[in-house]
């Protein structure tokens, strides 16, 4: 028989209810959760009776929350701004973590925390749950045994997608950087610890360029109101709140429960709820009326102390999301094309292959299939005290966030070199 993991989650929303939450009682044979603590009564109350959890051990008040350990590792899905205060009394507690990205918006808060981990032995799972895909295992796979010969360069680009632009940076929590953070981090930083552990070395020098293009009043049509719902472009703009949240909800089916409409509204969604939720602000105003500041578009060089080179560019004017990233070895290629889903190795003076995504994996659901293979991975970090390269460990992660950090330097300071 299997040894159950008592978890307690801090944020019970999006990551921490839906995601996380979801497949722990799924798994209810390695997984039992003791504790919730939930700033919104509402949603509180909904996941304590969706997961069977004691009414005792559920909070609004994060300090009633932390009087006392109750669990075995603790789930941080707050805002970015919260974690490293909540994850430093966890740690004092002796919980073992799983800590959503990013870490921090303060790079002066990496270290801090880092060392508290160290001088307390207890375990942090960063969630770059990018790792733990099918596909970027098998492209490292690919990369380790040589199949395209020594890596040269990565040209990596992150396709937002128009609504996810609108719905996350614009309109939704990670809009203004002064909140949570620079978008390089809060988006990217997946984007940026995928090239340093392709690229399996540290950054030596980095520059950016970026800016806040398009979603600001000066692009604001003259007839546009400030909710959408009563625009006369709300049929016709391609960012109008019903079009996204009515309209891509009914060609997705009218899903019950499935994200980005189910961060609307904690209830069962229908169309009228939906429609109450865009009334209002903040995911019914208009994308050119909004306090957003983070920019719609970045790119990033990147050279690594092993000589090799990356570029990142992250952009939200894309119809569909999805990486395409290609690597140029000594002696061939390999392409990541997730929109058609597959993975094209090209060996010098060989065939083509070419992987089809869906069938590496049984089960895709969560960033493809990464956030349950992160969740499999976390078990195993604790119960059996395992540990390989995939692993997103607090010290691998802090490399990536002040590459982030470092990048934003950069494209502040008009492209200025940055050295590590």
């Amino acid at each position: 028989m299997n040894k159950i993991l008592n978890v307690a989650i801090i944020g019970v929303g999006s990551r921490g209810g839906e995601t996380y939450g979801r497949y722990f009682q799924e798994r209810s044979d390695l997984f039992k959760i003791n504790s919730l603590c939930e700033i919104k009564p509402n949603r509180l109350e909904k996941y304590q009776k969706e997961f069977n959890v004691e009414k005792s051990q559920c909070f609004t008040d994060e300090n009633e929350f932390f009087k006392e350990k109750r669990a075995d590792v603790l789930i941080i899905s707050t805002l970015d701004a919260d974690h490293v205060r909540e994850a430093l009394v966890a740690i004092n507690l002796g919980y073992h973590i799983l800590l959503e990205k990013p870490i921090s918006p303060k790079e002066e808060e990496l270290d801090m925390l880092l060392k508290a981990a160290n001088d307390k032995k207890v375990k942090i799972l960063v969630c770059h749950v990018l790792r733990y895909t099918v596909a970027m295992q098998k492209i490292k796979y690919l990369l380790t045994s040589k199949a395209i010969g020594k890596l040269i360069s990565i040209d990596h680009l992150e396709n937002v997608a128009y609504w996810h632009q609108a719905h996350s940076f614009v309109r939704g929590n990670w809009r203004n950087s002064e909140e949570t953070a620079p978008m390089i981090l809060a988006k990217c930083c997946h984007d940026l610890d995928l090239l340093q552990w392709f690229a399996n070395s540290k950054c030596e020098s980095i520059s950016s360029y970026g800016a806040l293009n398009y979603f600001n009043k000066e692009n604001c049509s003259k007839n546009a109101t400030s909710l959408c719902i009563d625009c006369p472009l709300m049929h016709s703009c391609a960012y109008s709140a019903y079009n996204i949240y009515i309209e891509k909800w009914k060609k997705d089916g009218s899903p019950s429960n499935s994200w980005p409409y189910n961060v609307l509204s904690d209830e069962t969604l229908t169309e009228n709820v939906l429609l109450d939720a865009i009334k209002k602000e903040p995911y019914g105003r208009c994308v050119f009326k909004c306090d957003n500041d983070v920019v719609d578009s970045q790119s990033v060089n990147i050279l690594f102390k092993n000589g090799v080179t990356a570029n990142l560019k992250m952009t939200g004017f894309n119809k569909y999301p999805g990486r395409f990233i290609h690597f140029f070895g000594t002696l061939g290629e390999i392409i990541l094309d997730e929109q058609r889903g597959t993975i094209t190795l090209r060996p010098f003076n060989k065939d083509d292959v070419v992987y089809n995504i869906k069938e590496l994996t049984q089960d895709a659901r969560g960033h493809g299939g990464g956030d349950i293979e992160m969740m499999k991975y976390l078990y195993k970090m604790i119960i059996e005290d395992f540990k390989d390269t995939t692993a997103t460990s607090l010290e691998d992660s802090i490399e990536s966030h002040k590459m982030a950090f470092a990048a934003e330097k950069s494209r502040l300071n008009s492209g200025k070199l940055i050295k590590f």
